[in-house]
């Protein structure tokens, strides 16, 4: 089954998320089924993503968070407005706060949903859990980017 990110931005090259970065962290979100807009991903570090033995990099859990939660928006205004492929999104601002240490050796889950949005706004809150803990969560908001900016069809 092809990832929301290999489906609509096959080409993109972000570090977090983009199919077409082989260095990058491979985040690959799904919807997580029936009418809400929620998406989930499974996710396993490398040694090269620790901070410390046995413990992942914040920065690490920071780009997971960002990217996944980026791809709830996009997957929001797309189911919104009934279009047939997801609008290009950027992180205007978000906040992360790590609850404990994450392990590096467990399959992450990340879970992220739509709380607030407007036409072009969302506000995502997501979670990052290991071993059934809550590890990390993050509250961002994404804008879906018009012509013009620099972000606009990159995907």
């Amino acid at each position: 089954m092809k990832s929301l990110q290999e489906l609509y931005a096959p080409g993109s090259a972000c570090f977090g998320c983009g199919p077409a970065n082989e260095k990058g962290l491979g985040v690959r979100s799904f919807p997580a089924g029936g009418d809400a807009d929620e998406v989930v991903c499974e996710w396993r570090a490398e040694p090269h993503h620790e901070a410390f033995p046995g413990v992942l990099n914040g920065g690490i859990i920071g780009a997971l968070l960002d990217c996944h939660s980026n791809w709830a928006a996009a997957y929001h205004f797309m189911r919104r407005s009934g279009a047939e492929h997801t609008p290009a999104t950027v992180t205007a601002d978000y906040s992360v706060k790590l609850l404990r240490p994450t392990p590096s050796d467990a399959t992450l889950h990340l879970s992220a949903r739509v709380v607030e949005s407007t036409d072009d706004r969302a506000v995502v809150e997501a979670t990052l859990t290991a071993a059934g803990k809550t590890c990390a969560t993050c509250r961002g908001t994404f804008v879906a980017v018009r012509p013009g900016h620099p972000a606009y069809h990159r995907w």
